[in-house]
């Protein structure tokens, strides 16, 4: 999201008592094995759990102060980013809880999960870094300089290479090379044909969706390139990319759409209306998320684009994951 809208460690007990200080649910999340989706609360310090089975929130879970980005990760973990805060949360565990407050970050961005599952690579904005953080054990386990502005990250699905835009509209994009996970290596930078903002591996590995920050556009590049393959039109920028096995799904929070594409040759399938302020977006198995910093609400969609339900999950949300 453009940074216009920006999107202390807890003592083990504050953080346990929370809850109640703050008037949040206790309730459990859950059945085992029930799909749960974790929405940031940004304006209210929290993150909610938000069955999607029931299509309500049915925990909520304190964190520091502006939760602004989360992503899931093996063994039922979640992290969240809190920019200003400077830390990571690490989340487990049904009823979910806070497992861990790692400190030290500049402004932590985003996350990419290595497909081993025991590792994660968080961009940091403020230091211009991307830390590598071991998930089993909670740490950090080293810093490595990628850039200013370290903002979206995508992982090929093979573990191999990690492209950081470097700016919530940004000239340059670092290409690292994780083949040895613990050991990020800064290869090459690229040069999109316009300011970039987020930035997707498609399921394959083969191709990478850039979008923009400022302009209608999204660049198709091969993986190992550094030219542009193709472009396509857009809606409003900031946009945002994720993907199922044969579709592109883009969201514009300023024009309130989602659009889908072919992965193959690009084209639109399905332009859908959703609040404005939809920003983020995730795909998992079967279903499509966007939440919405305008007004709270969860939309989920199913794999063709279209709205299946939508769900008030706070006062503003802006970034969401299925565990």
């Amino acid at each position: 999201m453009d940074a216009r809208f920006d999107r202390r460690n807890f003592l083990r007990t504050g953080l346990a008592a929370a809850p109640v200080l703050l008037g949040l649910s206790a309730r459990p999340a859950g059945a085992a094995g029930a799909a749960m989706a974790l929405v940031t609360a940004d304006q209210e310090a929290h993150v909610a759990v938000v069955s999607l089975t029931r299509r309500r929130v049915v925990q909520r879970v304190a964190t520091l102060e502006g939760p602004r980005s989360i992503q899931d990760a093996p063994g039922g973990r979640a992290l969240v980013g809190h920019a200003d805060a400077g830390a990571v949360t690490v989340l487990e565990g049904r009823p979910v809880r806070v497992r861990r407050v790692l400190r030290g970050f500049g402004a932590p961005r985003y996350t990419a999960v290595h497909p081993d599952g025991g590792v994660a690579y968080v961009s940091d904005g403020g230091h211009g870094e991307l830390a590598v953080i071991d998930l089993r054990a909670g740490r950090v386990l080293r810093r490595v300089p990628v850039g200013d502005g370290a903002r979206h990250v995508t992982l090929d699905p093979a573990g191999r290479t990690l492209w950081v835009v470097l700016g919530s509209s940004a000239a340059q994009i670092a290409v690292v090379d994780v083949r040895e996970p613990l050991h990020p290596r800064l290869a090459r930078r690229i040069h999109p044909p316009f300011l970039a903002h987020d930035v997707g591996f498609s399921p394959s590995g083969r191709r990478v969706w850039v979008t923009a920050g400022r302009e209608r556009r999204i660049a198709i590049y091969a993986a190992n390139g550094s030219r542009p393959l193709r472009e396509l039109t857009a809606d409003e920028a900031p946009q945002h990319v994720s993907f199922g096995p044969a579709l592109a799904y883009v969201a514009s929070g300023d024009s309130g759409t989602v659009r889908v594409h072919g992965l193959g040759d690009g084209a639109t399938r399905r332009r859908t209306h959703v609040p404005a302020g939809s920003y983020n977006v995730q795909r998992d198995g079967r279903r499509v998320l966007t939440p919405s910093l305008g007004t709270g609400a969860l939309t989920v969609l199913d794999l063709t684009g279209r709205v299946v339900a939508r769900i008030h999950a706070a006062r503003a949300a802006l970034d969401g994951c299925v565990v």
